[in-house]
C-alpha cells in the first residue's frame, strides 16, 4: 500500500517560481543569487504556513546548485539539490530553536561552521546554509552566544533564521541580519492553488468550495492544505459548497442575508426564528452575532467602488453584497454595525449570551422607525427655517 503524503508536503514548492503569493521576496532573493549579492545572514519573518521555511530551503538549494538556472532557481537535478531533496544533505543544516534552545546547542552550532564544505565535482565552491526555524524561541544566553558568529561568520557560512514572533527576537540580532517580512496569502491565490492541486490530483470540486476553504484559513497556505485534505477525505474526492460550510462549521452566508431582509421589512418574530434555526444546527449565538457583524462589514464596504475589493469571498456572493447594499440605507447600516458591536461587547457579563443576542434582534428590528423617529425633527425643523424665509 503506498503511503499517503499530505499536499503540504507533496506540493512544496521546490523553485522560488512556485511559491504563492510572495513574489516580492522571491524576486529580490533571486537577483541577489545571480548578482552574487548575498548577505551572510537572513531573517525571515510572517505568519505561520506562508513559507519562510520553504523560501529557506530553496535559497540554500540555489546558493550550492551546480547547475543554476538563468533565473536564479535551483535545478533540482544536480548532485547538490538531490542529496539535499533527500535529505541527506551534509552542508545545509535545519535547526529548530523550539527543542535546541540552550547555550550549549548554539555553542555546538558555531563549533559546526569552523569546518570548510569541500568544493562540488564541477570544482564550485560550496557554502555551509544554517537554517534556524523558531529561532524567537532561543535564550537570551543562547543569542548572546550566537551574536558574534552572526556578526562576522566565516566566508563560507551563511544563516537564514526563521521566526513567527519577531518582537521576541533581540533587536541586536535583528540589525546583524537582512530581513525580509513574508504577508498573508490572498484567499483569491490559495483558492487557485488548491484548484491547481485539485486538477492534478482529479479531485472534483465547486469553485466556491475551494473558495471557502482559503478564507477559513486566513493567510495560512499550510492550513489550508490541512483542511483540504481533510475535506478530500469526507468528501470522497468531490469537494462541494456545502460540505465545506458542514465539515467546517461555518455558517451560510444565506442567513445573515435573510437577516438583513428581515431587518428591512422589522420582522423581529422571523429575526428571533432564524437565530433558534441556527443555534438548533449545533451553532453557538455568538457564532451568529460574530458572522452578522461581518457580513454587515461587509455591505459597508460595497458602498464604495474602491472598497468592493476589500471583499474576501467568491464572485458570487460579492454580486450577492453588492445588490443587497443598495437597498439598505447607510445610516441603518452604521447604526446596526454598532449594535452589534455594543452587543458584542457586552456579552462577556452575561450569563446567558443567547438573551442580549435576542435584544439586540429586536432593537435592529425596529432600527428604520428608530432612525425615521430620530430624523423627523431636523427635517421639521429645515421646513420651518424655510417656510419662515
Amino acid at each position: 500500500m503506498e503511503q499517503f503524503l499530505v499536499s503540504a508536503r507533496k506540493y512544496r514548492p521546490s523553485t522560488f517560481e512556485l511559491v504563492v503569493g510572495q513574489s516580492h521576496i522571491t524576486r529580490t532573493l533571486r537577483s541577489a543569487i545571480l548578482t552574487k549579492q548575498l548577505a551572510h545572514a537572513y531573517l525571515f519573518t510572517g505568519p505561520r504556513g506562508v513559507g519562510k521555511t520553504t523560501c529557506a530551503r530553496i535559497l540554500a538549494k540555489a546558493i550550492n546548485c551546480e547547475n543554476l538556472t538563468p533565473e536564479g532557481e535551483p535545478c533540482n537535478a544536480c548532485e547538490s539539490c538531490e542529496s539535499f531533496n533527500k535529505g541527506q544533505s551534509l552542508i545545509i543544516h535545519e535547526l529548530d530553536a523550539a527543542s535546541n534552545n540552550s547555550v550549549d546547542d548554539i555553542r555546538s552550532l558555531i563549533e559546526q561552521t569552523r569546518y570548510v564544505p569541500a568544493h562540488s565535482s564541477s570544482g564550485k565552491e560550496k557554502r555551509s546554509v544554517y537554517i534556524i526555524d523558531e529561532v524567537h524561541m532561543l535564550s537570551t544566553a543562547a543569542f548572546n552566544a550566537f551574536l558574534k558568529t552572526l556578526e562576522e561568520p566565516p566566508a563560507h557560512v551563511l544563516f537564514i533564521l526563521a521566526t513567527t514572533e519577531r518582537h521576541k527576537v533581540l533587536p541586536t540580532v535583528l540589525s546583524r541580519c537582512q530581513k525580509f517580512d513574508f504577508k498573508r496569502i490572498k484567499a483569491e491565490d490559495i483558492a487557485n492553488h488548491l484548484v491547481h492541486i485539485s486538477e492534478s490530483e482529479k479531485v472534483k470540486y465547486e469553485l466556491s468550495g475551494l473558495q471557502q476553504i482559503a478564507i477559513k484559513a486566513d493567510g495560512g497556505l499550510r492550513d489550508a492544505l490541512s483542511l483540504y485534505d481533510q475535506l478530500v477525505s469526507y468528501s470522497e474526492g468531490n469537494i462541494t459548497f456545502k460540505i465545506v460550510l458542514e465539515n467546517l462549521n461555518i455558517l451560510d452566508y444565506d442567513y445573515f442575508f435573510r437577516a438583513m431582509d428581515l431587518i428591512q421589512s422589522q420582522n423581529h418574530t422571523d429575526l428571533l426564528l432564524l437565530l433558534n434555526e441556527v443555534v438548533e444546527k449545533g451553532f453557538e449565538p455568538r457564532d451568529f452575532l460574530t458572522g452578522l457583524i461581518a457580513h454587515i462589514r461587509n455591505l459597508l464596504m460595497c458602498l464604495d467602488p474602491r472598497t468592493v475589493e476589500l471583499l474576501e469571498t467568491s464572485e458570487n456572493i460579492r454580486q450577492q453584497y453588492l445588490s443587497q447594499s443598495r437597498s439598505i440605507e447607510p445610516v441603518i447600516l452604521l447604526n446596526a454595525f454598532n449594535i452589534c458591536n455594543e452587543t458584542d461587547r457586552n456579552i462577556k457579563f452575561a450569563t446567558n449570551i443567547r438573551f442580549p443576542i435576542e435584544l439586540m434582534l429586536y432593537k435592529l428590528a425596529h432600527l428604520l422607525e428608530a432612525v425615521q423617529i430620530a430624523v423627523t425633527p431636523y427635517q421639521n425643523e429645515g421646513d420651518e427655517k424655510k417656510n419662515s424665509r
